[in-house]
């Protein structure tokens, strides 16, 4: 729902202005890191204003929504549901979030509908994106990151979780996602992989290609950021 998003939104309304730029790079401490062109343009103000909104130049466009990722997670839950499952979608943005913040609340979800609906299997969806700084130099994406950072988690426990790209390709990796379970842990240990070390390389792909468990699409032709779900029996 906020089309100047989309692909940078380059031929929509442009609600962000200059002085915010500005801020942003002092907050950041940013300024010694641009091209001297580039710094001339702030400090002196001459900055250009992207279009606004109500502004004559876009009197007769209009944009349409063909697909959006709140369709993609309806259409995962309504598979899921054909298999008898009991779901519970949760559209909230995550941008801002880190994978720890996103994992602990997928989980308790997770968790209180496992209580309502005890002997029956519960799966909890989500799409969006969420904050995933690379801080190795491994191969992998934030798809495969999230599943990661969940395997110790979910040690042991009657518990999957997938997570993938819609476009079908993750951060620098070739595949979309991965899948893990409550034995993956274990899986892992029996050849010798620890998930930690595999995250501090941000190399998640090598943890789960060597499982077997990296989910490989090939490039979709579609791209509505990621889909994500917890199933639990």
């Amino acid at each position: 729902d906020t089309p100047s998003s989309v692909a940078s939104g380059p031929t929509m309304p442009d609600d962000s202005t200059a002085e915010k730029c500005k801020q942003l790079i002092h907050d950041l401490n940013l300024r010694d890191q641009l091209p001297p062109s580039i710094r001339y343009l702030f400090d002196e103000g001459r900055l250009p204003e992207t279009p606004k909104s109500g502004k004559g130049t876009f009197q007769d466009s209009s944009w349409h929504c063909l697909l959006s990722s709140a369709d993609a997670v309806d259409t995962m839950a309504h598979a899921a549901e054909r298999l008898g499952w009991i779901v519970e979608t949760d559209q909230e943005i995550y941008d801002s979030w880190s994978v720890d913040q996103l994992m602990d609340h997928m989980i308790t979800k997770l968790e209180h509908l496992q209580h309502q609906h005890a002997g029956q299997v519960v799966a909890v969806l989500s799409g969006g994106e969420y904050s995933c700084p690379v801080i190795g130099d491994g191969i992998g994406g934030r798809n495969q990151a999230f599943v990661l950072e969940c395997v110790s988690r979910i040690a042991g426990r009657r518990v999957a979780v997938l997570s993938a790209g819609t476009d079908g390709l993750d951060g620098s990796s070739p595949a979309a996602g991965a899948v893990a379970d409550g034995e993956s842990l274990n899986r892992a240990r029996q050849i010798r992989l620890d998930p930690e070390t595999y995250a501090t390389r941000s190399d998640s792909h090598g943890f789960f290609a060597q499982l077997d468990d990296a989910v490989m699409t090939g490039p979709t032709g579609n791209n509505v950021r990621d889909l994500r779900i917890f199933v639990a029996w």
